[in-house]
């Protein structure tokens, strides 16, 4: 009889997390997977908001994204533009119901 490896447990939230990433890879999406207090150069940060290095530094520079200098060297929290991320994408669907009902009052529809 072969020998058998043994059973291994993996904690819920780990299962869950490892479900999200298999289901994403399977539609055909990127997944990167980071540790939440990892720093990204600015280049690495406005790649992936998909924004130009110059509208990130005004993100930063406002205050909207939280990061630290290393010299003249900027890096950027990855928890902080996660943050940033989730928050820009609620005031997006927000404005698009506001617009949505706006069309719908209006009878553009």
């Amino acid at each position: 009889m072969e020998d058998e490896p043994d059973p291994v447990t993996i904690p819920r939230p780990a299962m869950d997390l490892l479900v999200r990433v298999l289901a994403a890879m399977s539609a055909g999406q990127a997944v990167n997977v980071m540790p939440a207090h990892a720093e990204l150069t600015t280049r690495q940060a406005a790649d992936l908001l998909n924004v130009s290095r110059p509208f990130l530094i005004g993100l930063l520079e406002s205050g909207e994204i939280q990061f630290r200098k290393v010299g003249t060297h900027r890096r950027v929290y990855v928890e902080s533009l996660l943050d940033y991320q989730r928050r820009d994408g609620a005031q997006r669907l927000d404005a698009a119901d506001e617009l949505s009902k706006l069309s719908q009052d209006m009878d553009l529809l």
